[in-house]
């Protein structure tokens, strides 16, 4: 068996948080695009390489452009894929990634007032900050 190429790793793994943040299910997805959720799973992880065509349907499903799918790839897998990135950028994905954020995430866009949502947002950043102080000193 060979390794998953790293650009179908990232595009794979967006697929996820994307569909993550919808709170939709791989079955749900799989059904939408008259696959096995199996199936979907392997394109999460990379180990089955999706086509154009595959990639663009998806794109409709989960309501994102395509572009979003290559978006904050590591500068290494870039480099490898022909350029695709910026030299020098990073990012590492696994914090966005992580369950906890993604239900973060949601529960924050649920929140119907937008003045109600800046608050928190505001509230977020002052902790944070306040929290990367603390650990400075």
């Amino acid at each position: 068996m060979s390794t998953p190429d790293p650009v179908d790793i990232h595009v794979g793994s967006r697929v996820r948080l994307r569909r993550t943040l919808l709170g939709m299910s791989q079955d749900t997805l799989a059904q939408a695009l008259g696959l096995t959720f199996q199936q979907v799973q392997k394109y999460e992880r990379g180990a089955n390489r999706m086509g154009s065509s595959r990639l663009m349907h998806i794109s409709q499903i989960l309501e994102v452009p395509v572009a979003y799918f290559f978006d904050q790839m590591p500068g290494a897998v870039a480099e490898g894929a022909g350029g695709m990135s910026e030299e020098g950028e990073t990012y590492d994905n696994s914090q966005m990634l992580r369950r906890e954020t993604l239900e973060l995430v949601r529960a924050y866009y649920r929140i119907g007032d937008a003045n109600l949502r800046a608050k928190l947002h505001t509230l977020l950043i002052a902790i944070a900050d306040a929290q990367f102080e603390d650990d400075s000193k």
